[in-house]
């Protein structure tokens, strides 16, 4: 069964790991009465040893929170929501889905899923699944605000969406960060625990670390920082190019042994010398020089980047562009430099089985995007919902996500949402956007389901792989997310397993044919691609191998080599010679748009980015109660004395930030850690509605609203909204 029975009665301590971000930090769960009331690092866990961040210890106050739905609600004529039953929820969710496909067709239904699916083997591959069964080109996701630039500069230049290159950080000389905070997110699209111990191990034996970023973030301020302007990191990149060009630094022979189309990027980066990008990017050319020659020379190197170098103008530019200066100095694929990942489960060789890994296989009815993992830019929900034709989207569910909160001009689809003809929320907490549902469904949370590590832990410097049985039963009437879609799917006629992507996985390993159509169950099909991956025992014929019964054995984990393997760019790269392609056309169109100017509009004079915090995770963990406790749960923009000046603001007083699309309100706070023309506002914020109380008392204000949902305002490769560098202007409100 999927629903692990447990003891219900006495105090018992159980092994885990949590599943809100990248590092999965072991945890120790205490247990009583069936609800865990303490979580604590676990000291024994081979990579986290005995750390992890506030939001993991304090989640079992989400999973017993007394705001969280844990029965199936039905919408009221009057709009409020009554309890029913698993079955009446099921058959009447199931019989209006019907009618809808039969009276608009299949492709009129949709589905966005948010972060935490990517959390959950089984809630991702039954979404997916179910999705792609139903052909619908309405599947949306939080990759668009996230992920996917990252994702699409891979399969330009590797021919594969789920090549997520990473840095060798225990064995590198030199690493340069662009637009990421490690220290605060513990190393997002990274798998390294203690990311802060492996740093000061850097720099103990001799190496450097510097950060590029507008903001002199927590992993600035204890390394060496570059402060830049806000979406102007292509411009900087391409000129530490111009330098390693210009001067001979590159290793010709490292370029023409991994890749081909090189003079393409040489040519694109000769426009832009530091010099010339001086003026845009606020760096002087003096330190773009020294910091291309010391990259270059270093004896290893690596590049990383994340949220803040992929959430601008240029997105999936500058996400190539992180891979090319490794590339070009001899640093890809190298001990030490930029490696490719290789999980533990063969998640490339799934996607690719089984249609996940698609991108441009097909075009959005709005603004004409290509799809990026058969999703398209969360933006366009809106439009698609009021939008009349072919394909209007009727019919949508929501998974483990609230896009009116993490969706650029969530006032809009805010609006949009009641004129669906069926709304299906999938969640653990009536949020700001699924408080529109005609139907409300209890998810697990990670603590009442057994998982595998499906997603990033490929991009680990030491290759790690744990399992984890439940730790409490479900609470309440709570259901996995996967047993609620194979649920709904069986009720509509919705095949997965007798075609599909399902069974185009399922298939080969057997698993098809020892389980009827109606009972395949995702557990069995993880296990058995753990044992045909590379660390697997290959069904016994592998000695030493790992399987599901070795993981069973070692709840602690498994650490599966001594560093991250080397040499494997012929293998993984999936272009049919083997090759980084650096003149792909996509990636040369794009690059062509990056122009030498940058100019600013008088009328909107600051640019907006992004904050992460400690202790907030995007949108969803805003309602435990010790996360939400003291001064730092107050919402302030970062705003440089010198603007808070201009616009007469005070540290502690209101202010009112204007975008060409929105306004919103906030705190000040006035700082040097923004430099003039930048201010930094946290996101996830202003919760307007639903169910969760103290969520909603938060106060904060919603920095999505700033930016734009027009499809022109949209990154045309991966359909990336702008969300750092939104051009913006400050007013005083009442100053206290």
């Amino acid at each position: 069964m999927s629903r692990t029975q447990l003891p219900l009665v006495g105090a018992t301590e159980k092994i885990t790991f949590c599943r809100i971000c990248e590092p999965l930090c072991g945890l120790v769960a205490t247990v009583e009465d069936g609800r865990v009331t303490q979580l604590r690092p676990d000291p024994d866990h081979p990579l986290s040893r005995g750390q992890a961040c506030p939001k993991g210890i304090a989640f079992h106050e989400i999973a017993h929170d007394p705001d969280r739905v844990l029965h199936p609600l039905r919408r009221r004529p009057d709009g409020t929501f009554e309890q029913v039953s698993w079955e009446i929820a099921m058959s009447e969710i199931s019989a209006r889905l019907r009618t809808i496909m039969r009276t608009h067709g299949r492709r009129s239904v949709g589905m966005y899923y948010g972060n935490p699916s990517a959390f959950s083997y089984s809630h991702a591959l039954w979404m997916l699944g179910f999705g792609l069964a139903l052909g619908t080109k309405h599947i949306y996701s939080v990759g668009s605000q996230d992920t996917n630039a990252r994702l699409v500069a891979s399969r330009l230049l590797y021919g594969s969406l789920m090549l997520l290159p990473f840095p060798d950080l225990p064995r590198t000389d030199f690493l340069l960060i662009v637009g990421a905070n490690p220290l605060v997110s513990h190393g997002s699209a990274l798998f390294a625990p203690r990311i802060k111990d492996q740093l000061r191990d850097l720099r103990t034996r001799g190496g450097r670390i510097v950060v590029v970023d507008p903001r002199r973030t927590e992993t600035a301020k204890a390394h060496e920082h570059v402060a830049v302007r806000p979406d102007t990191d292509a411009w900087l990149l391409l000129s530490l190019l111009h330098v390693i060009f210009e001067e001979g630094l590159a290793d010709e022979a490292a370029i023409a042994r991994q890749s081909k189309g090189v003079e393409s990027i040489r040519r694109m980066a000769a426009r832009f010398s530091p010099e010339g990008t001086e003026d845009v990017t606020g760096v002087p050319a003096g330190t773009v020089r020294q910091l291309a020659r010391d990259f270059a020379t270093a004896p290893r190197a690596t590049a990383y980047g994340r949220t803040g170098a992929s959430l601008g103008t240029h997105a999936t530019v500058v996400s190539a562009l992180i891979d090319v200066l490794a590339l070009v100095t001899g640093n890809l694929d190298r001990a030490g430099g930029t490696l490719f990942s290789q999980s533990p489960i063969p998640v490339d060789e799934i996607a690719q089985v089984a249609g996940f890994a698609s991108y441009d296989n097909n075009r959005s009815r709005i603004g004409d995007f290509p799809d990026v993992l058969n999703a398209y830019p969360a933006t366009n929900m809106a439009a698609e919902i009021t939008t009349p034709g072919d394909e209007q989207l009727r019919a949508l569910f929501v998974t483990a996500g609230n896009p009116v909160q993490s969706v650029p001009d969530g006032a809009a689809l805010d609006a949009a949402l009641p004129r669906l003809d069926l709304l299906v929320g999938i969640d653990l907490y009536v949020n700001d956007t699924n408080r529109h549902a005609d139907y409300l469904l209890p998810g697990t949370t990670w603590l009442e389901r057994e998982d595998f590590p499906i997603g990033m832990n490929g991009a680990a410097p030491l290759p790690f792989l744990q399992m984890t049985e439940a730790v409490i039963p479900p609470q309440g009437e709570a259901r996995p997310e996967w047993e609620i879609f194979d649920e709904i799917a069986r009720h509509t006629g919705v095949a997965l397993f007798t075609g599909g992507p399902l069974r185009r996985l399922a298939g080969p390993l057997g698993l098809a044919t020892r389980f009827s159509p109606i009972s395949l169950r995702p557990r069995p099909l993880v296990e058995a691609l753990i044992r045909i991956g590379p660390y697997g025992d290959r069904f016994g014929l592998r000695r030493g191998g790992i399987s599901a019964r070795v993981l069973r054995e070692n709840p602690h984990g498994i650490v599966l080599a001594d560093s991250a393997p080397v040499g494997l760019q012929k293998a993984v790269v999936r272009h049919r010679d083997g090759l980084v392609r650096l003149d792909e056309p996509t990636l040369l169109k794009a690059l062509a748009r990056v122009d030498l100017t940058h100019p600013v509009d008088p009328d909107y004079p600051l640019r907006m980015i992004g904050l992460r915090e400690i202790r907030s995770h995007n949108s969803w963990m805003h309602n435990a109660p010790s996360l939400m406790k003291g001064r730092a749960r107050v919402h302030a923009a970062r705003i440089n004395p010198a603007d808070a000046e201009a616009a007469g603001l005070v540290d502690g007083g209101r202010v009112a930030i204007t975008s060409k699309t929105g306004r919103i309100e906030t705190r000040v706070l006035v700082t040097d850690e923004v430099g003039e023309g930048t201010i930094a506002v946290p996101h996830g914020w202003g919760h307007g509605g639903g169910g969760w109380r103290r969520a909603n008392a938060a106060g904060g204000a919603n920095s999505n609203l700033l930016a734009s949902a027009a499809p022109s305002d949209i990154e045309p490769i991966a359909g990336m909204t702008l969300l750092n560098g939104v051009p913006v202007r400050l007013e005083a409100v009442d100053q206290v």
